[in-house]
C-alpha cells in the first residue's frame, strides 16, 4: 500500500508519521484489499484537521474529522473510514459476489487480424496471476509468448512484460 501524508502549516513530525503507519496496519488488516492512503493535515487557527482518503477497487473513501489534538483528528478520521470500510465490505458479502481478488484475477484481451482492415477475431480471457516484477520476468522466460500478463503486487495493477528480443524485455504500467 502506497502512503501519501500531506502537512499544511506545520512541520509533520516521525511520531505523528509512526501514529498513522500503525493505524493504518490495523485497518490493512481488517481490510486487505486498500491500494493507497493519502492523508492531508492540516493546521488552521489552532485547529487540527485530518482527512483520509483511501483508494480501494472501484472506490475512493474520504473521510475528515476536526479536533484540538492531532492525534484524536487522526483517530477520528481512521474511525470513520473503519466504518465506511465496514459498510463496503458488507456490500461485497451481500451481494455475494466473486470475491475483489478472484475476480480482479482475470484479463480481457481483444485479439485483433492485421491486413487491410482491422476485424475482432476474438476475445481472450486470461489469468493474471499476481508477481513482482521481477518473478514475472523469471516466469516470463520460461514461456515462449511474446508477451505476459500479469498483476503486480506492489501496485495492485494489471502490467504487461512484452518481449523485444531474447534479452530485452518491456514492462507496460496502466
Amino acid at each position: 500500500m502506497q502512503i501519501t501524508i500531506t502537512a499544511r502549516h506545520f512541520d509533520l513530525t516521525d511520531a505523528i508519521r509512526d501514529h498513522i503507519e500503525s493505524e493504518l496496519e490495523r485497518l490493512e488488516r481488517y481490510f486487505d484489499h486498500i491500494i493507497s492512503a493519502q492523508f492531508i493535515l492540516k493546521l488552521e487557527k489552532d485547529r487540527n484537521y485530518a482527512e483520509v482518503i483511501l483508494h480501494v477497487p472501484k472506490n475512493d473513501l474520504k473521510t475528515e474529522a476536526v479536533d484540538d489534538n492531532m492525534y484524536l483528528a487522526i483517530d477520528d478520521a481512521i474511525e470513520k473510514v473503519e466504518k465506511q470500510i465496514k459498510k463496503l465490505k458488507g456490500k461485497w458479502d451481500d451481494h455475494k459476489k466473486k470475491s475483489l481478488k478472484e475476480s480482479a484475477n482475470y484479463v480481457y484481451a481483444n485479439l485483433y487480424k492485421e491486413g487491410e482492415k482491422s476485424e475482432r477475431i476474438s476475445t481472450k480471457r486470461i489469468i493474471a496471476e499476481a508477481f513482482t516484477v521481477d518473478e514475472a520476468l523469471s516466469q516470463f522466460k520460461l514461456t515462449s509468448d511474446p508477451y505476459f500478463i500479469f498483476k503486480n503486487i506492489e501496485t495492485d495493477r494489471i502490467n504487461v512484460l512484452v518481449k523485444k528480443d531474447e534479452q530485452h524485455f518491456k514492462l507496460l504500467e496502466p
